[in-house]
């Protein structure tokens, strides 16, 4: 059994911290990156649980790393709209048909990037708005895992850009992710195996946090957009590809 254990967590382990660190630069795609890699080691039904433990220590230490900068009215009005949401999408997870779904989000996230080259300077968003956001992120992100991408376009059509962004996503997020784990717990899917392995990940994601947080200091604002743009393009192919 240990000898099983052990080359798994290695694996996940060093995949935990290159996607932590990921996260920790563009704000997001962690989630979406590693959710194929627990899907691959424990099949999807045990992946989706684990990686919310696993972005529970990501996105807690992106918050704490950026709090200086937190835009709390946003966090409100989207956790206004996740946190119901985030329950459904719990409660429906046994049995949703989670292919079309992933599909559909990758059609989305490519569209964005090409509706922001041709639109450069969107119409900023109003506060209220991240409650619609808020919502369709709950939802996707207890059925598929992670949706980081998802929220990005409507962050940078804000006007945030790195401290601000990350923080703030990060925030927004736990309200999601504390929400799914209740609701998980409650559906009997937070087994054994996937409370050892998201307390055994905790190090590895802390440290990728850390890392990333002092290479998004030393970019500039445009680059930061880029990054997060190809990152939109790279997720999107990821979910249409079915991954």
């Amino acid at each position: 059994m240990l000898t099983d254990f052990l080359p798994t967590l290695l694996a996940a382990s060093a995949a935990a911290f290159g996607l932590a660190a990921l996260s920790a630069v563009a704000g997001f795609g962690g989630g979406v990156l590693l959710l194929p890699v627990f899907t691959a080691l424990f099949g999807l039904r045990v992946a989706v649980p684990m990686l919310t433990l696993t972005q529970l220590s990501s996105n807690g230490s992106r918050a704490w790393l950026n709090r200086r900068d937190l835009r709390w009215p946003l966090i409100g009005w989207f956790a206004l709209g996740a946190v119901p949401c985030a329950v459904a999408g719990g409660l429906l997870l046994a049995h949703a048909p989670l292919a079309p779904l992933k599909r559909l989000l990758g059609v989305f996230l490519a569209g964005v990037v090409v509706w922001r080259r041709l639109k450069p300077h969107p119409r900023k968003p109003a506060d209220p708005a991240f409650a619609a956001v808020g919502a369709a992120s709950g939802l996707g992100s207890a059925l598929l895992g992670s949706v980081g991408p998802l929220t990005a376009p409507f962050f940078l059509a804000y006007g945030l850009t790195r401290a601000a962004y990350i923080g703030t996503e990060a925030v927004s997020a736990l309200t999601m992710h504390l929400t799914k784990i209740a609701t998980y717990g409650a559906g009997d899917l937070l087994t054994r195996q996937v409370l050892l392995y998201g307390l055994a990940l905790t190090p590895a994601t802390l440290l990728g946090a850390w890392a990333g947080k002092h290479v998004v200091g030393r970019i500039s604002d445009r680059l930061f957009v880029l990054l997060v743009e190809v990152g939109l393009l790279a997720a999107g192919a990821l979910f249409l590809i079915g991954l």
